[in-house]
């Protein structure tokens, strides 16, 4: 399994949220760079980057810090918030961002994402947050009436590799992942599968060892000190050499 360390980014300040709620954001990092030399120093090989600003509002916002990281970073880096349209998937892709996240694009524009997943098929991961199992969007503020398998579905059907799932009640309570909902997703559909939210501690990182699925997104844990990043990829990489898991 892949241990995927998290940089949320309001303002151009690291920064986390509790359930996706804007009005809790708190700062949990002075610089962004130094942050993600952090991560790759502890052994991560993948860093998940979300602009917060921009998935609320629609466009880049914070994209200026991402491109700082990923010019003084040599981690692997996926980023998503505010990509809504070919110009954005591009903007990043050239810049030598890895792997580019759409979330709301994929109730609101499925055209859209098909058409990126044509064209960069293994760059491309769409973002599925869900609240009471149905799909959020706009920067969790929207919820559809679409349930979170349906959706699933509907990716894997136009081709989409990679799936973030979050369960919005998890996310930044370091109360456990939705182990329930990410192993239904898992039996529901071929994709694979990126649990976000809920990850408090090693133990969490073994139970979604046993669900045998792709990677894990780690944010507040690793900042409030509740988990160990070095001691968690350790545990991810010796479950990859047991044969669960997936490369990147």
């Amino acid at each position: 399994m892949l241990i995927l360390p998290a940089i949320d980014l309001k303002d151009g300040n690291c920064v986390r949220l509790y359930k996706g709620d804007y009005s809790t954001a708190h700062k949990v990092a002075e610089n962004a760079v130094e942050t993600a030399k952090e991560f790759e120093q502890a052994g991560a090989e993948f860093m998940h980057m979300v602009d917060l600003d921009g998935a609320k509002d629609g466009e880049r916002l914070n994209s200026d810090v991402i491109l700082e990281v990923r010019r003084n970073c040599n981690i692997k880096i996926e980023v998503g918030g505010g990509i809504r349209n070919m110009e954005s998937v591009e903007f990043y892709l050239e810049n030598n961002i890895d792997r580019v996240i759409l979330g709301s694009a994929a109730i609101k524009d499925p055209d859209f994402v098909k058409e990126a997943v044509k064209k960069y098929p293994l760059n491309v991961a769409v973002s599925i947050d869900a609240k009471n199992g149905f799909v959020s969007a706009d920067g969790w503020t929207d919820t559809s009436e679409i349930n979170f398998i349906e959706l699933a579905k509907q990716m894997e059907d136009i081709g989409v590799h990679y799936i973030i799932f979050t369960d919005i009640s998890k996310d930044g309570m370091l109360s456990g992942p939705n182990l329930t909902m990410l192993d239904e997703l898992k039996a529901a559909v071929k994709c694979n599968i990126i649990a976000s939210g809920g990850v408090a501690n090693l133990k969490d990182i073994i139970n979604l060892t046993d669900l045998d699925i792709y990677g894990a997104i780690c944010g507040k844990a690793i900042y409030s000190g509740n988990l160990d990043l070095a001691q968690a990829i350790s545990i991810a990489k010796a479950a990859k050499h047991n044969g669960k898991g997936a490369n990147i």
